[in-house]
């Protein structure tokens, strides 16, 4: 099993930055890799960005691409995703996952997830 607790959202003005944190507990984190996804009212759970086990390899969705930077520290078992210049349409509530393996975008492939997030940015 894998615990994971985020923790970094909040309310913020359009064009600001928050950084979200997602600690992870129970087996080795070092051997997951690592998604960040979003979910807005009314609407599917989206990939967001994922990192793989090693953080030689990232992927972004489209939409955050150069906007949004995931990024871990296997020696704290935590994974970070750096959101810039926010967007309204950035507000949701924000999911860190994990999966042994490859890095894949879909959520349904994630094997382990924390509660989320609040994120919301005003305009």
């Amino acid at each position: 099993q894998v615990q994971l607790v985020e923790s970094g959202g909040g309310l913020v003005q359009a064009g600001g930055s928050l950084r979200l944190s997602c600690a992870a507990s129970g087996r080795t984190f070092s051997k997951y890799a690592m998604g960040w996804f979003r979910q807005a009212p009314g609407k599917g759970r989206d990939f967001v960005a994922a990192i793989r086990w090693s953080g030689a390899s990232t992927n972004y969705a489209d939409s955050v691409n150069g906007q949004f930077t995931i990024s871990r520290d296997n020696t704290k078992n935590t994974v970070y995703l750096q959101m810039n210049s926010l967007k309204p349409e950035d507000t949701a509530v924000y999911y860190c996952a994990a999966k042994s393996g490859t890095v894949v975008v879909g959520p349904r492939w994630y094997d382990y997830w924390g509660q989320g997030t609040q994120v919301t940015v005003s305009s």
